[in-house]
């Protein structure tokens, strides 16, 4: 939690945070989710190959505009899940960002867009391959004396009359204060952050009116949530009021600001699900601008970060871009190298953050008179898009490439250049040095012509940036520019050969498609994945399986595009978080390819 903020008119307001969305296990009710249950969406028929991994929070954007940018964006470029601001009825004021996270009631009508465009807007993004993840606003309410809400909810002081979150005085916490000390943890969770009147969520009356809430999202598609102030709730709360939800596979993810020798720590909320990583943003800032990028190769292994699958981690978010915190899209190529960094290292679950530039830390977003917010226009006015950069969407489609790899071929001048691998599926390299930097490096790269992707993308003829060859002993030879970066992958090579085709890619005229779904329940860090006789399968080598996604847990599913009319032997195999396989019991199953089409397939798990 940010700890300086300004003071708006007639109260001072709590700066929130983002971040995304990110992803990995929450335990609930028997069926467990892990990060990547989410971030596997079903692949847009434009998206890049491998698994899905990383999201993208764009903050302060329309539903409309966050559907037209799933469509023509954020599909295509291969981003699993975009994470919304938060979507409930909130205070009016004078038109800050803050207002949204300023509860009224849980109507699903704000400055941002009405609830049919909110649903409209999930599933439009689904039929892109992107997920939607809410930001959800449940410590408090507003911190206004009174007045009436966007959706014309009037309400005062401990008296909000619903229906959606109907609350009295008896339901929020006895101390009225603000807090005076991040170091009692009474304070923190149960006293008043600047002002904004903290819910009594010991409460079982408290607990079910939020997981009414956050149920009614998952009834319009949400597949997960990013809880804001997560710190100020105790963690048993959050898990009794996750075991109330109508979908124990959604994701959650919780904004728990760690400080040391503070008492309330992120790790306390891994029972209800992920925690943000913030000490990871800031390490990076301090290694960008502290001249030593070198100092980075360890740092999964840092005993002071969450575990890499249950991390949260961004560059930047509307808090810590505002309170200097991390590095923002004002420190420009620091910002950009950070941002290839974070989506090429194997810790955590990014979020790319894009938002919109501001001069005072209340401004906000493009709005127009009556305090609705504008369209998002990127390449005008004031909205970043930094989503769409190469260092960004295309190192999206980098992470997908280099899935389930690991860190090889670290190199580094002992400073501020840094080199390193991604298994044989990547590799890249960093220069904050001001002078460019040109030597041979040592990859694991197969043979071929590799596009950068920070400098262009493949083409039908080539690239449209850099070309880089790779030799036949993985050795290669090309310039980082100053301030900049290069990157290569399997899926971006010279002329648009050597990708890998999608699992879920959309069959051909020449093929057909298979939904592989099977019925099993996994603890956490298991997941399922299909195997069979075909190359398109793996070829029964479970290393090469294709991954089923659970975002229709029990059942896990995939389509994978095959030769129609082809007659196919499968089974499939359960993966656990250290790499063990276990096979299902029985023999192969077969079917035979439909000569147009999907077969959708629903299997039960043999023991």
């Amino acid at each position: 939690m940010s700890r300086t903020r300004p003071t708006p008119p007639r109260a001072r307001h709590r700066l929130p945070r983002a971040a995304a969305l990110a992803l990995a296990a929450v335990l609930a009710l028997g069926g467990l989710v892990t990060a990547a249950d989410v971030a596997t969406a079903p692949a847009a028929q434009a998206g890049p190959p491998g698994q899905r991994s990383t999201g993208v929070n764009l903050f302060q954007w329309t539903w409309t505009s966050i559907a037209r940018e799933c469509t023509d964006v954020l599909g295509p470029a291969g981003y699993a899940w975009v994470q919304t601001s938060p979507p409930n009825e909130h205070a009016q004021v004078a038109g800050q960002w803050w207002t949204s996270y300023q509860p009224v009631s849980y109507k699903i009508e704000s400055k941002l867009g009405t609830r049919a465009e909110y649903a409209a807007m999930i599933a439009t993004c689904r039929a892109a391959g992107v997920q939607v993840i809410a930001d959800v606003v449940v410590n408090h309410m507003s911190g206004q004396a009174g007045g009436t809400g966007w959706a014309g909810t009037r309400f005062s002081t401990e008296q909000y009359p619903g229906p959606e979150g109907g609350y009295g005085p008896q339901d929020f916490n006895d101390c009225r204060t603000n807090i005076s000390s991040y170091g009692d943890r009474y304070q923190v969770q149960n006293c008043r952050l600047v002002s904004l009147q903290d819910l009594r969520t010991g409460s079982e009356y408290v607990r079910q009116e939020i997981a009414s809430y956050l149920n009614d999202l998952i009834s319009l598609g949400v597949r997960g949530f990013r809880v804001d102030a997560a710190k100020h709730i105790p963690a048993a709360d959050l898990e009794a009021i996750r075991a109330k939800l109508s979908d124990p596979s959604v994701y959650v993810v919780h904004e728990v600001i760690g400080a040391g020798g503070e008492p309330v720590q992120p790790r306390e909320y891994l029972g209800s699900g992920d925690s943000h990583e913030f000490g990871y943003a800031r390490h990076l800032k301090g290694a960008v601008q502290g001249g030593n990028l070198a100092q980075l190769r360890d740092l999964r292994s840092a005993s002071w970060l969450l575990p890499s699958a249950r991390a949260g981690v961004f560059v930047d978010n509307h808090d810590t871009e505002r309170n200097g915190e991390t590095l923002t899209y004002k420190n420009g190529s620091d910002h950009r190298l950070a941002n290839v960094f974070a989506l090429s290292y194997p810790y955590g679950w990014p979020t790319v953050y894009s938002g919109y530039a501001f001069g005072s830390n209340d401004q906000g977003p493009p709005q127009q008179a009556n305090g609705k917010v504008s369209e998002a226009a990127c390449g005008q006015g004031t909205w970043t898009c930094a989503h769409r950069w190469n260092e960004t969407a295309h190192m999206t489609a980098f992470r997908n490439a280099v899935a389930g790899t690991d860190l090889v071929q670290w190199w580094d001048n002992g400073g501020n250049q840094i080199a390193y691998g991604r298994g044989d599926k990547g590799y890249v390299a960093l220069n904050k040095a001001g002078g460019s930097l040109s030597r041979t490096f040592q990859t694991s790269l197969p043979a071929g012509r590799y596009c950068d992707v920070i400098s262009g993308a493949p083409t039908s003829s080539g690239c449209s940036g850099t070309v880089v060859t790779v030799g036949s002993n993985g050795q290669a030879s090309f310039t980082v520019p100053g301030n900049g970066s290069v990157a290569l992958h399997v899926g971006a090579k010279a002329g648009g050969t050597g990708a890998t085709p999608s699992p879920t890619a959309s069959p051909t005229s020449a093929t057909a498609g298979i939904s592989f779904g099977v019925q099993a329940s996994t603890q956490w860090g298991q997941n399922l994945f299909v195997v069979g006789d075909r190359a398109e399968l793996g070829g029964w080598d479970p290393a090469r399986a294709v991954a089923l996604s659970s975002a229709t847990y029990p059942v896990w599913r995939s389509t994978v595009a095959l030769p129609a009319g082809a007659s196919v032997a499968y089974k499939y195999v359960r993966k656990d978080a250290s790499g063990a396989v276990t096979w299902e019991g029985g023999g192969n199953r077969t079917t035979t390819v439909p000569a147009s089409g999907v077969l959708t397939l629903t299997d039960t798990w043999r023991g």
